[in-house]
């Protein structure tokens, strides 16, 4: 079974293993039929913090949070917003030690999976990719391109030889860019169509023009390709600009079954404000059915990933 395809009775008897009340909203019953999918958040950091001398950030870190958002308060807050399962996106102040996001995974015991961070252009980052891929519970790596001193090396064959170790051990690829770098990844989404790609939030459309972000929309048409519904604009926010038309044109684009959503977890998080983050995600998806809803808010995610296809 490849992790696309795991069949709904392996997620519902995983849940039930782990004590999850998969409770469907009566919309999506009488819509479907069916109980709703899982909700799955598909984005968020842990970290340890500053006190915990077995976890120290990296020599290179961009930034060093001194509060803790730790896996035992990850799964506490799952428990009360009746999130099912997570995915810990491994932060940057850790670089490539991936110690802490191990010992999340660790901690979620199934119910938590992890996407890594390395640098093609690193002596020796790359070639940790198959041990940590062995885990198990890890399901991608990421790639940023995001400042002129924090990109990959485009059009070099360190960054081809990145995507095509993670197409040889099934890992996706997740890439957090700003629209103007775009285009350099556009060749490897053509040359590697067998590799899954996870776009992160929304393609940062306002951290771009509208002619730089229309390429973004444009992947829809590389059937690899994976839009995650993330770190949503507030309105109040620079640049000022409403964020629900582009949520809807890229839902529209991309459909259902490649958008899920990713959100709502940090440090200072509780049940209810984590619960409030999923409902602020569907607020923006009011003109898709209660079903497709329930894809982007986690169905979608429980098939890419494959929860509990263990």
């Amino acid at each position: 079974m490849t992790p696309w395809e795991p069949t709904r009775r392996t997620l519902l008897q995983a849940a039930a293993g782990w004590g999850i009340a998969l409770t469907a909203a009566p919309s999506v019953i009488a819509a479907t039929g069916r109980q709703a999918p899982p909700r799955v958040d598909t984005h968020l950091h842990c970290f340890a913090g500053l006190k915990d001398p077995r976890f120290p950030y990296h020599q290179r870190a961009p930034y060093r949070p001194a509060e803790e958002a730790t896996p035992e308060s990850l799964l506490a807050c799952m428990e009360g917003a009746e999130v099912a399962f997570a995915v810990v996106v491994h932060p940057e102040p850790y670089q490539d030690d991936h110690r802490y996001l191990l010992h999340c995974l660790e901690v979620g015991k199934g119910r938590l999976k992890g996407v890594v961070l390395l640098f093609a252009d690193r002596p020796g980052s790359l070639d940790q990719m198959p041990r940590l891929a062995a885990n198990g519970n890890v399901a991608a790596v990421r790639v940023h391109a995001y400042a002129p001193d924090r990109l990959p090396p485009f059009g070099q064959p360190e960054l081809k030889r990145l995507w095509s170790m993670a197409t040889e051990l099934g890992l996706a690829v997740q890439i957090h860019f700003e629209p103007r770098y775009a285009p350099g990844f556009e060749p490897l989404l053509k040359e590697f169509p067998d590799t899954r790609v996870i776009i992160d939030h929304l393609g940062r459309p306002f951290q771009g023009t509208p002619q730089e972000h229309a390429v973004v929309v444009r992947w829809s048409q590389f059937p690899q390709t994976v839009m995650k519904l993330s770190a949503i604009p507030e309105p109040r926010s620079y640049p000022h600009r409403e964020i629900g038309p582009i949520i809807r044109q890229l839902a529209d684009a991309y459909g259902p079954d490649r958008m899920m959503f990713g959100g709502g977890f940090g440090a200072g998080a509780t049940p209810e404000s984590y619960r409030q983050a999923f409902e602020r995600g569907q607020s923006y998806l009011d003109h898709l059915s209660a079903a497709d809803q329930a894809k982007i808010l986690g169905g979608t995610a429980a098939r890419f990933f494959g929860f509990g296809d263990a």
